[in-house]
Protein backbone atom coordinates (compact mmCIF):
# COMPACT_ATOMS: atom_id res chain seq x y z
CA UNK A 1 0.00 0.00 0.00
CA UNK A 2 1.31 3.47 -0.86
CA UNK A 3 2.33 5.73 1.97
CA UNK A 4 0.79 9.20 2.25
CA UNK A 5 3.43 11.92 1.93
CA UNK A 6 1.11 14.88 2.61
CA UNK A 7 -2.59 15.60 2.89
CA UNK A 8 -4.11 19.09 2.89
CA UNK A 9 -7.09 21.23 1.86
CA UNK A 10 -6.91 23.61 -1.08
CA UNK A 11 -10.07 25.61 -0.50
CA UNK A 12 -12.80 22.96 -0.68
CA UNK A 13 -10.52 20.51 -2.54
CA UNK A 14 -8.90 17.72 -0.53
CA UNK A 15 -5.43 16.94 -1.88
CA UNK A 16 -3.49 13.82 -0.95
CA UNK A 17 0.07 13.17 -2.11
CA UNK A 18 1.23 9.56 -1.87
CA UNK A 19 4.13 7.40 -2.96
CA UNK A 20 3.98 5.16 -6.03
CA UNK A 21 5.89 2.04 -7.05
CA UNK A 22 8.28 4.27 -8.98
CA UNK A 23 10.84 5.87 -6.63
CA UNK A 24 10.81 9.28 -8.39
CA UNK A 25 7.05 9.65 -8.87
CA UNK A 26 4.21 10.68 -6.57
CA UNK A 27 0.45 10.30 -6.99
CA UNK A 28 -1.73 13.37 -6.46
CA UNK A 29 -5.36 12.60 -5.59
CA UNK A 30 -7.84 15.51 -5.57
CA UNK A 31 -11.50 15.48 -4.55
CA UNK A 32 -13.99 18.21 -3.73
CA UNK A 33 -17.04 15.99 -3.17
CA UNK A 34 -18.30 16.41 -6.75
CA UNK A 35 -15.24 15.87 -8.91
CA UNK A 36 -12.29 13.52 -8.47
CA UNK A 37 -8.94 13.75 -10.21
CA UNK A 38 -5.68 11.89 -9.85
CA UNK A 39 -2.39 12.21 -11.65
CA UNK A 40 1.30 11.50 -11.13
CA UNK A 41 4.12 14.00 -10.81
CA UNK A 42 7.86 13.75 -10.38
CA UNK A 43 9.20 14.27 -6.85
CA UNK A 44 11.26 17.15 -8.25
CA UNK A 45 8.07 18.92 -9.38
CA UNK A 46 6.44 18.39 -6.00
CA UNK A 47 9.46 19.69 -4.09
CA UNK A 48 10.15 22.70 -6.32
CA UNK A 49 6.84 23.65 -7.97
CA UNK A 50 4.19 22.84 -5.35
CA UNK A 51 2.69 26.35 -5.46
CA UNK A 52 2.37 26.14 -9.25
CA UNK A 53 0.83 22.65 -8.99
CA UNK A 54 -1.73 23.89 -6.46
CA UNK A 55 -2.69 26.80 -8.71
CA UNK A 56 -3.19 24.43 -11.66
CA UNK A 57 -5.38 22.12 -9.51
CA UNK A 58 -7.52 25.07 -8.37
CA UNK A 59 -7.86 26.41 -11.93
CA UNK A 60 -8.84 22.97 -13.27
CA UNK A 61 -11.61 22.60 -10.67
CA UNK A 62 -12.85 26.15 -11.30
CA UNK A 63 -12.92 25.40 -15.04
CA UNK A 64 -14.86 22.18 -14.44
CA UNK A 65 -17.63 24.13 -12.71
CA UNK A 66 -17.72 26.73 -15.51
CA UNK A 67 -18.23 23.94 -18.06
CA UNK A 68 -21.22 22.64 -16.08
CA UNK A 69 -23.09 25.96 -16.24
Amino acid sequence: MSSVVESYKLGNISVEISETDHPNKLKVDCNDGNFHSEFTIRKYEYENYKRHMNQRIKNAYDEQYKEEE
